[in-house]
């Protein structure tokens, strides 16, 4: 009769020892790994004090993930009502008392437990960059009321400033390639195209070597190296940029203009000082700008083209080759982003995703479209940017091909955006990051145990568990002794 390992000896105690402990291992990773934990989130808010109007961004990130990629994310948006925060110049604490609704707004959508550790910011761009140079005094006040409401809240207040336009540009292209994680891919970058009311930028990894070091700048993000070209051109943005046209077409003696730029049927009584009030067109005489004239439409895509173009310079370039009114610019290489007013208007006009040569024909139909027609199509819109419409769309397309050099090849490249990832494109989530330090320089460290790794241990301690339970079955029906065979 034969005789099992009893259960108590050396081996089974041993197998029981081994068994338990990795039972024991298994339950415990799996709960730490997978331990529901309360998440717990940082807040951010930029104020875009641009031109035509201020908009607040509020931006949450989770708290023990600081540092990861494309973790930031927008929380919240509150346009400013009025105009932007340049139109106070004549009456500056206007200008402050402008941000208390959208400030209220933070402190309902951020815990109050979080608002002293929020950092506020506010950036102006090209309508305080242009009213510090035409009347500084009224510049400075503007943003001295700003600050005030701004340090009254109960945020951590980290400054209000006016922001050069190479670093719009720039924080632009951050936001861009941070909110669609490029800065990991070995795809590359994306550029950046924005547009304002009063200036537009370009920004984009060059391959050549950067010729004009004011349109250089370098970042060194999550390991890598970047060299960028960025430009900005003030009083290009479109609500200026229409100035410039206006003040090519006028003469302080006209009473009348016929404008192709402008609908068939569309007539519109306006003051010279809605041309000439800006440091963006030459000045006139006092009498000339209390003066009135009728503006008129006459709805004619290529002649409106044309008159546009005259308010570039293609002639004068000391580089290799230039964009337009002699400014350096390497070759246009890879995909873009377009954003803000370039979004905003070719996506009302139904013009993205289209080659060049469709888009030409989407402007030329839509300029010579009668202006009631065009009020009848769109009740909702106000007429003034209604009217507009046909201008700026030709700007851009004016501006994309004949000054930033595209053509029907990399047409196709041009994405018009308005969000990613359920963030706005623009520069203020840029800048943020920027000054909050939240994009490190080198790359992240790895996760201590991420997915793959976690399922890899997973599978190797049930194998284990499987060995011993053979091990443990095997040496329990294995005979310990055989009884001597009887001697016949």
């Amino acid at each position: 009769m034969k005789t099992k390992t009893p259960w108590h000896s050396g081996k089974m105690i041993c197998v029981a020892v081994f068994f338990i402990a990795a039972i024991v291992t298994l339950v415990a990773i799996a709960i730490v790994q997978n331990k529901p934990l309360e998440q717990k989130y940082k807040y951010g808010i930029v104020l875009d004090a641009g031109s035509s109007h201020t908009a607040m961004y509020i931006y949450e990130w989770p708290a023990e993930k600081e540092n990861n990629t494309g973790m930031v994310g927008q929380r919240h948006k509150c346009k400013v009502k009025g105009k932007g925060i340049s139109s106070y110049a004549r009456e500056v604490a206007g200008a402050g008392r402008s941000l208390a609704m959208c400030m209220e707004e933070a402190k309902q959508c951020i815990p109050a437990a979080k608002h002293q550790d929020t950092p506020v910011y506010l950036g102006a761009t090209a309508g305080m960059r242009l009213l510090m140079k035409q009347d500084r005094n009224s510049a400075v006040k503007v943003m001295e009321a700003v600050q005030q409401t701004l340090q009254a809240s109960p945020f951590s207040y980290q400054g209000a400033r006016i922001i050069s336009g190479q670093e719009e540009g720039a924080f632009g292209w951050i936001t861009v390639n941070y909110l669609g994680k490029n800065f990991q891919k070995a795809a590359g970058t994306m550029g950046a195209l924005d547009l304002g009311g009063a200036s537009t930028q370009i920004t984009f990894v060059s391959k050549e070597t950067i010729q004009s070091p004011d349109n250089a700048m370098e970042f060194r993000l999550y390991g890598n190296d970047y060299q960028v070209y960025t430009h900005s051109f003030l009083c290009y943005g479109k609500d200026q940029v229409l100035k410039l046209a206006l003040e090519k077409k006028l003469k302080s003696a006209d009473t009348s203009l016929e404008d192709p730029c402008f609908h068939t049927g569309y007539s519109e009584d306006k003051l010279f000082q809605k041309v000439f009030d800006s440091p963006c067109v030459q000045a006139v005489s006092t009498d000339a700008m209390n003066k009135s004239f009728m503006h008129k439409g006459s709805g004619n895509f290529i002649e409106c083209q044309n008159s546009i173009k005259d308010i570039f310079n293609f002639s004068q370039c000391k580089n290799s080759q230039c964009s337009f009114n002699g400014v350096y610019q390497p070759p246009v290489e890879g995909t873009f982003g377009a954003f803000s007013a370039f979004y905003f208007v070719m996506n009302f006009l139904n013009l993205t995703g289209q080659s060049l040569a469709d888009t030409k024909k989407g402007m030329e139909h839509y300029c010579q479209t009668p202006w009631n027609t065009i009020v009848e199509n769109h009740p909702k819109v106000d007429k003034k940017y209604l009217a507009e419409y046909c201008f700026s769309g030709t700007y851009i397309l004016t501006l994309l091909e004949n000054g930033y050099n595209f053509t029907s090849e990399n047409w196709k490249d041009i994405n018009f955006i308005d969000k990613i990832e359920g963030s706005n494109a623009g520069w203020s989530l840029g800048y943020m990051l920027n000054l909050t330090n939240m994009i490190p320089a080198e790359a992240p460290d790895t996760p201590l145990m991420p997915h793959g790794g976690f399922v890899t241990l997973m599978l190797f301690l049930t194998l284990f568990l499987l060995i011993l339970l053979f091990l443990g079955y095997t040496f329990l029906g294995r005979p310990s002794c055989l009884p001597p065979k009887e001697i016949v």
